[in-house]
């Protein structure tokens, strides 16, 4: 891969830049026309699904994948709005302030700032490799949760029935029970036949914009059953204007109290754009910068708040069919936010006819696809710890705060990983024919070992959370009339500073038996700690080998030839000369 220079890792568009042509702008024009046609109708509910007004949507959807798109590592991620984040915000500023009020979209955009800043820290200072603490399945778990969320905040518009803002998820579904006789009929119409022909259009015409053509069937619907003069209400006129300039209210109140959301907020934001750059690089051979993602999706939320953006990443949706689409560079996001800018400055005004029953049937589906029940089915099907990390995590997304949630998934992910890591493969080995092939002889039955000396093969890291279980089998073994041991190495990746010093405390409490412990093809990275703190010369240099073959070979020069003689095993080449 070509190095790249000062100016490059500065600008990474000046990497793919040179490669545009007229076949790449043609392509890239195409995937930009289709994008845009798809992050219309998305752009305009998921800001509905933040708690803010729709135009809200479409600024996001124009300014901040502009920047993701310039200054990520990925030729096909499209950003901008996108649900889990939109209703981590809403679930965080309805704390705080009225949706859609101007105290609610100053907040917003103050999150979205601190949001950008912390993933643009994380860039620049290379912790890009923080989203593989993050398993898949809190992933899942949390999408489904936000899904379920979605869901029941969007009941009260498909059923007509009032629900004050900020309800909890058992609370509304309690409120939605008990007034379903009170559901207005219109209104219920309007939202379940828009949700109706979305799901018929995406089955039978999957090509097309199905969002958008079903809430115009929903608008049609809702002019024809008499509008507001039977309790539907709509979308406001949204402004024809550009992205309106705003600064950030970084009062230190503020700061304090969103600072902890905004790190959620930022976390969520780069799992969402790292795991779809890596899943389309797999298909298209690119190599994906995880620190240069971090550094584009921050700097993307910084200058979209400045333009009245909220807090925005990767959408899988969009970037799948970007892909799809044809798109050869990011010129093609770049096209689809120069369209969508077109849209908002002469197709606005037509929002004033969009139903919101027919958005909170719309939603209603998004929820729904948020919901990933085939890797749901894989969890529970596969392991009990990792049903449990899904479990925790979705509903905690769902009862409690949304960024605790995302902490509880990670926290139960790393000590289950913890508990599994804590306790290596150890097992004894002895060679099972005259190639010295060495078995497990817990395994086999059957197997003679040599009478002076232990063989142990460790298949795992050597540290600290892993000692005491090491310890307890050594404990065993050492207890037995062998003097020597063999540590067959191979499978220790790592060894800290807990785990060097045990090494060290063994050897010497084999010394004192009279004995010695030997270590065969410990790999150089895993032997750092050792050297770097005389370990290794504790230990002894000359007891470790690259090759078991070398050490038994060793090993042997050593043994009591008295016990040799009248040994009947000869389980070693070295014994049959």
């Amino acid at each position: 891969m070509a190095k790249h220079t000062t100016l490059q890792k500065i600008f990474p568009f000046l990497v793919w830049l040179p490669s545009v042509n007229k076949r790449t702008i043609q392509s890239d024009f195409i995937a930009g026309l289709t994008g845009a046609v798809i992050v219309l109708p998305q752009g305009v509910a998921f800001a509905m699904i933040a708690g803010l007004p729709p135009i809200y949507g479409l600024y996001t959807a124009i300014v901040a994948p502009i920047v993701a798109a310039l200054f990520g590592s990925s030729n096909q991620l499209y950003s901008g709005p996108t649900t889990p984040l939109s209703i981590v915000i809403f679930a965080t500023i309805s704390q705080l302030a009225t949706e859609t009020t101007a105290e609610f979209i100053a907040l917003t955009i103050t999150l979205t700032f601190l949001t950008g800043l912390i993933q643009l820290l994380l860039g620049v200072i290379r912790l890009g490799a923080i989203v593989n603490f993050v398993s898949h399945t809190v992933v899942v778990g949390f999408t489904a949760g936000a899904g379920l969320l979605i869901t029941s905040k969007q009941l009260k518009y498909v059923f007509g029935i009032p629900i004050e803002s900020g309800t909890s998820f058992g609370d509304t579904l309690f409120l939605i029970i008990k007034q379903l006789p009170d559901t207005n009929p219109y209104v219920f119409v309007v939202a379940f036949g828009t949700l109706l022909s979305a799901i018929l259009l995406k089955k039978y015409f999957p090509k097309i914009p199905y969002m958008l053509l079903a809430m115009g069937i929903g608008s049609i619907l809702a002019i024809v059953l008499g509008g507001t003069s039977n309790g539907i209400t709509f979308v406001k006129e949204m402004p024809a204007q550009l992205p309106p300039f705003a600064l950030p209210s970084l009062e230190w109140g503020n700061i304090q109290t969103l600072l902890p959301n905004a790190f959620a907020l930022a976390l969520l934001g780069l799992i969402e754009a790292v795991a779809i750059a890596r899943s389309i690089a797999m298909k298209t051979n690119q190599r994906i910068d995880s620190n240069q993602e971090f550094i584009g999706q921050g700097l993307s939320n910084i200058v979209g708040s400045l333009f009245s953006n909220y807090a925005s990443s990767g959408s899988f949706s969009r970037s799948g069919v970007n892909h799809q689409s044809g798109a050869k560079t990011p010129l093609a996001v770049v096209f689809a936010s120069i369209l969508v800018l077109l849209i908002v400055l002469f197709v606005a005004p037509l929002t004033a006819y969009l139903p919101i029953p027919a958005m909170g049937g719309i939603i209603l589906l998004v929820g729904y696809n948020l919901i990933d029940f085939k890797h749901i089915r894989e969890i529970l099907k596969v392991s009990r710890l990792e049903t449990i990390v899904l479990l925790v995590t979705m509903l905690g997304t769902v009862f409690l705060q949304l960024e605790f949630a995302i902490y509880l998934g990670i926290l139960f992910s790393l000590v289950f990983y913890l508990q599994k890591t804590s306790k290596p493969n150890v097992t004894l080995l002895a060679p099972q024919d005259e190639k010295e092939q060495l078995v497990n002889i817990i395994r086999q039955e059957g197997i003679n070992e040599c009478p002076q000396l232990k063989i142990v093969r460790i298949d795992g890291s050597i540290y600290f959370g892993a000692i005491e279980h090491i310890t307890s089998f050594f404990e065993k073994i050492y207890a037995d009339s062998e003097k020597k041991v063999l540590i067959v190495a191979n499978g220790i990746n790592f060894i800290d500073l807990a785990g060097a010093e045990w090494m060290t405390a063994e050897a010497e409490r084999w010394r004192k038996k009279g004995g010695q412990l030997y270590i065969s093809g410990l790999k150089t990275e895993a032997q750092d700690i050792l050297i770097k703190g005389g370990f290794k010369e504790k230990i002894g240099a000359d007891a470790f080998f690259s090759k078991k073959k070398e050490a038994i070979k060793n090993i042997y020069q050593n043994l009591d030839l008295e016990i040799c003689k009248t040994c009947t095993n000869k389980i070693f080449m070295e014994c049959k000369v």
